[in-house]
């Protein structure tokens, strides 16, 4: 069960959905919510010169105020937050009060950047995703969104959740989290497997050479589904082809999901410039909010009903 979760935020416009999502889901699945604000200080900076003694000392005293007026919006909604401050990186700072916590999910809001100012500035909410101890859950909001104040208030909705499923571990690692989340959100699961370009003609339907390997995914599928059906979550599934990324976000949208929940291996360095995630590339351009899962949180004595790679290896 999701119990202890963990928002930072800057008190940004871009954080305001975030907030909406982390009280909503405290108040709906009755976990705990810590709120965590992050004085940015890079390292660099000396804390003996005086400037910049100054200069943390109004970042933290702005951030403490705000940290008290988001404390009274949690209580007026029914929730008793505790809060916390720190200063440094941002996104190490995240990772490490998730670990102090032990959080079982971080909420962050992200404005969703691409192309060159991606790469230049990079993004907190991806860093925290390749360090995390437990899912992330990245809230993007449109410039849109901030323009119109009204699309901030929307209530908080979630009830088709979208699961792309490749079979590898860390996709099943986030439809078990997914599975999590379905329960207590009291919603529906719709599996996607994407079959990539090279199984396809330009336009990306199938030929007769590979309806065969159509079948043998969907068989998979339907053996997947079965498997779970002691948890009682009603699960659908689809076989569709494209670049992963983009058909997952077509078929967000189209499915009208309200969340998408994916696996993610966390590459660094220069693995991850070359290669690339599906799981960023879908963050970045995602309408609906993402569950990112590097490091799922199961009980010591949880046993995934479809067991992992290393576990089948270990098992013979």
């Amino acid at each position: 069960m999701i119990k202890r979760i963990l928002l930072a935020t800057d008190f940004s416009r871009w954080a305001q959905r975030a907030e909406d999502y982390a009280c909503a889901f405290a108040c709906s699945w009755k976990a705990s919510l810590t709120v965590l604000s992050v004085a940015e200080f890079p390292p660099e900076l000396n804390p003996d010169y005086l400037v910049n003694q100054q200069y943390l000392a109004d970042l933290l005293k702005r951030a403490s105020s705000r940290l008290v007026d988001l404390k009274h919006r949690a209580e007026r909604r029914g929730l008793a937050v505790t809060t916390r401050m720190a200063t440094g990186i941002p996104s190490e700072e995240v990772i490490t009060a998730a670990r102090a916590e032990d959080s079982d999910l971080i909420i962050v809001g992200t404005r969703g950047k691409t192309g060159l100012a991606h790469i230049l500035l990079g993004s907190t909410a991806e860093r925290v995703i390749r360090g995390a101890p437990c899912p992330v859950l990245s809230v993007r909001t449109e410039q849109a969104d901030i323009e119109h104040e009204g699309v901030l208030a929307r209530p908080v909705t979630l009830e088709r959740i979208l699961v792309p499923v490749d079979f590898s571990d860390c996709s099943l690692d986030a439809l078990e989290h997914a599975i999590v989340v379905a329960q207590q959100a009291k919603a529906s699961l719709m599996l996607l497997h994407v079959l990539e370009p090279v199984s396809y003609g330009l336009d990306f339907t199938l030929d007769e050479s590979h309806r065969s390997e159509s079948s043998t995914w969907t068989k998979r599928l339907e053996e997947l589904i079965s498997s779970y059906q002691y948890t009682h979550v009603p699960m659908e599934f689809r076989l569709r082809g494209g670049l992963p990324s983009d058909s997952i976000l077509d078929c967000a949208q189209t499915l009208s999901c309200n969340l998408i929940v994916m696996g993610t291996h966390g590459r660094r360095g220069i693995s991850h410039t070359i290669s690339g995630s599906v799981a960023e590339s879908v963050l970045r351009k995602s309408h609906c909010p993402v569950i990112a899962v590097r490091s799922p949180k199961s009980r010591s004595d949880h046993r995934r009903v479809i067991p992992t790679e290393q576990s089948r290896v270990t098992d013979t």
